[in-house]
């Protein structure tokens, strides 16, 4: 139990310099961030806590063989001569998810049947019959990763992405990622205590992972985790770690957090969403539009995702749209510190204010800017 094993966790572009606070602070060692990934060494207690408390990994992945495989024979050979019983009955269900890369293997889904017949093969010289694949709900998922001839075979300790937290029961038209969310609340290195608004707060995202920091609610509380249906699960670790979240949770969030949007269909969605996360207490909704707003606010953190991209094709339209965030910045929300992250880099352009502090993020496949712009009231400057 007590002994150390090398581990993965997995995340979104730009945020593994956070991932790797996260994992330091929680104990881990040997902490090496990579492109989307960070590598640190821990012990069977540490792998359950990142997945019950990381709020920026999106998959936390144990690595058990490596190997170079420069054709589909050798990648069937090496996958062939791992002993699967350590992992695995022949009774239990396993799925495999590939990631490949480079010119060796072309399509991920055929290195992923090859190793599916590895352990199929396996099990049917050991045990006479091959175990069944499930691809939804399986006992054992498995991560393949290639880069060119450099393979590393994981067995996944989380199952469905820690984006997934469970709270979101409906979401609206191109939602932000959970894990990005909290990610880009860190990234801000928002203090917790000055009142956080979200202008335009869609499925409410933002507002609830915001809700849970404040709180130090474990992201995993919600939800089960791939690692409770290991042969070798430890019951009295995972008790005492989910009874050491519940004390630690605290009783408010300690400020205000607040959503608008001008969309009731997106306000109803948000309610749901934080309901279901237990937060309605600690959060307050209200209808108005960012634009024609005719309240003045002042002293509040800004967080905000404005359509881009798919969701506002016409490129003119996009530009006078960024062009009229940046107005009703200036005039409703003075004395404010406010993190726009735009997904068009042109358009960010047009806000009209000088951002400072620029931020490169991957939102899924689109390249993004996290900007900061400090608004103050005609030359009385607020330092934040």
């Amino acid at each position: 139990m007590n002994e150390n094993f090398d581990i993965i966790a997995t995340t979104f572009f730009g945020l593994e310099p956070v991932l790797a606070g996260e994992l330091k602070a929680m104990g881990a060692s040997n902490i090496q961030p990579i492109t989307r990934a960070v590598y640190f060494r821990g012990n069977t207690e540490l792998l359950y806590r990142a997945n019950l408390w990381c709020r920026t990994a999106l998959k936390v992945l144990v690595p058990i063989r490596r190997f170079n495989a420069y054709n589909d024979k050798e990648l069937y050979d090496m996958c062939f001569r791992i002993d699967w019983q350590k992992y695995m009955a022949v009774s239990d269900t396993f799925a495999i998810d590939c990631v490949a890369s480079g010119p060796i293997f072309t399509h991920s889904k055929y290195a992923a049947l090859k190793c599916k017949d590895a352990i199929a093969d396996y099990f049917r010289d050991k045990r006479g019959r091959r175990p069944d694949v499930d691809v939804e709900y399986p006992d054992l998922r498995i991560n393949l990763h290639i880069y060119n001839a450099d393979v590393t075979i994981s067995i996944d300790s989380t199952g469905v992405p820690m984006s997934k937290r469970g709270y979101k029961v409906r979401q609206t038209v191109a939602p932000l990622n959970e894990v990005m969310a909290a990610g880009i609340l860190k990234l801000t290195q928002w203090n917790m205590e000055m009142p956080l608004m979200d202008p335009m707060c869609g499925s409410g995202t933002f507002l609830t992972e915001a809700c849970m920091m404040a709180m130090n609610i474990a992201p995993g509380s919600y939800r089960h985790f791939a690692f409770e249906k290991w042969r070798n699960f430890d019951r009295d670790i995972w008790v005492k770690l989910k009874q050491e979240q519940k004390d630690l949770r605290k009783q408010a969030p300690g400020m205000q957090i607040t959503g608008f949007d001008r969309d009731p269909m997106a306000l109803d969605v948000a309610s749901q969403n934080i309901q279901q996360a237990g937060l309605e207490e600690f959060i307050d909704l209200d209808r108005r539009d960012f634009f024609t707003n005719s309240d003045k606010f002042s002293g509040k953190f800004i967080i905000m995702n404005p359509p881009y991209g798919e969701r506002l094709e016409d490129e003119d339209k996009m530009v006078e749209f960024y062009k009229n965030i940046g107005d009703a910045l200036k005039a409703y929300y003075t004395d404010c510190q406010a993190w726009v992250l735009g997904g068009n880099m042109e358009a960010i352009k047009k806000l009209g204010l000088h951002p400072s502090k620029k931020i490169k993020l991957f939102n899924g496949p689109i390249e993004c800017r996290l900007e900061r712009f400090d608004i103050y009231d005609g030359s009385r400057k607020r330092q934040f």
